[in-house]
């Protein structure tokens, strides 16, 4: 099996970000100069089996382009070799079922990338996280930081990054070489974020864009970026080079309401880590969180350690809340290095999750 290339863009944006990348495909096709200049460039060069548009006649002005020559061919000279009879319209109604509506354009994409996801044997983690630390410190640190907002999953993301850190092989992805397996170590964390978009039509589509070298940043600069790319992404301004080299990815299917999620892990990658909705168990406030991981390179107690340092991280172990209140100029008095759970009136006064405000399964829409 051929190796993809984790640098390549033209390999990301034809996986998951496939529905995103063909409605921008069919928007340049009509005028080339109504994208930006990065897609312009991506597309006119052909990479990634998109088609360049000619530029004659079609700068600006609004018109599909001409068909090629091999397209306005007569059927007589195309070739010299009997063509294979298409089946008739009956033949086709036949074979299709009652109800069935053609899926095309993105969707189709999507569906065929679900499907080669299937080529990556995987196996999933699953860990209920305690998670009233999380919400008492989160509405401590809002509280002094207004008007700027740390969400949930702004920490919990910081916490994947954390743990990933002390355990890179969650973030190692497999390729095949002429039948010889390889293990490659990208050298970093590139966090992926699954952002869920909304069309005017009220239709979806899923894009992941990537936090490169998130090991390298403290919280702030992580924050910044984070919020950068999901706000490209609301607003179409992604450009290829977002896209490239996830390494590990975060989807928070939970502000819909879901409590647990076992998404599709993509190739170049080692794990996608899912959240669940915030809820209430008895006394007890809790979150589910899966590990779902390439198993041909991290095996099961792997992943489960890993879950494990996510949940330590976030109830304050090593200096977690510490150091990042304190890069964000937040108080730190009652915030140390051996946090302890908080008191049962502080749990109980934690504020409840906030529903998403834009994306299913975007990882800035909790606020």
């Amino acid at each position: 099996m051929p190796p993809t290339d984790p640098t390549d863009p033209t390999d990301a944006l034809n996986l998951v970000n496939a529905g995103y990348v063909a409605d921008l495909y069919d928007q340049y096709r009509r005028d080339p100069s109504s994208v930006d200049p990065e897609w312009r460039s991506l597309f006119d060069s052909g990479a990634g089996g998109f088609e360049p548009v000619s530029s004659e006649g079609s700068e600006g002005n609004g018109d599909a382009p001409a068909a090629s020559e091999a397209e306005t061919e007569s059927p007589a000279s195309a070739t010299t070799e009997a063509a294979p009879a298409k089946p008739t319209g009956e033949d086709q109604a036949a074979r299709v079922p009652d109800g069935a509506t053609p899926i095309k354009g993105p969707a189709a994409r999507l569906a065929q990338n679900m499907t080669a996801s299937l080529g990556v044997p995987t196996a999933t983690s699953f860990r209920e996280v305690e998670v009233a630390t999380l919400e008492a410190r989160r509405r401590e640190l809002n509280g002094q930081i207004a008007p700027r907002k740390v969400s949930f999953t702004h920490l919990i993301g910081w916490a994947i990054v954390r743990a990933a850190t002390g355990q890179p092989s969650m973030s190692h992805a497999y390729a095949e070489v002429d039948g010889q397996a390889y293990r490659i170590d990208p050298g970093a964390i590139n966090l992926g974020l699954a952002v869920d978009v909304e069309r005017r039509d009220g239709s979806r589509f899923l894009v992941v864009p990537v936090i490169r070298a998130a090991d390298g940043m403290d919280f702030p600069a992580f924050h910044a970026r984070y919020e950068e790319l999901v706000e490209k992404a609301r607003t179409n301004k992604l450009s290829p080079d977002d896209f490239v080299g996830a390494t590990i990815t975060l989807t928070n299917p939970g502000t819909l309401g879901t409590t647990a999620s076992v998404p599709r892990l993509m190739p170049n990658q080692g794990t996608i880590v899912a959240t669940g909705t915030i809820r209430d168990v008895g006394p007890a406030r809790r979150m589910t969180i899966t590990s779902t991981y390439d198993h041909r390179i991290i095996q099961g107690a792997e992943s489960g350690l890993f879950l494990q340092r996510i949940e330590r991280l976030l109830g304050g172990a090593d200096g977690f809340y510490a150091d990042l209140f304190g890069a964000l100029g937040a108080r730190v008095a009652d915030v140390t290095t051996d946090e302890p759970m908080p008191s049962p009136d502080e749990a109980a006064g934690a504020p409840a999750p906030i529903a998403a405000t834009t994306a299913g399964d975007g990882t800035a829409t909790d606020t």
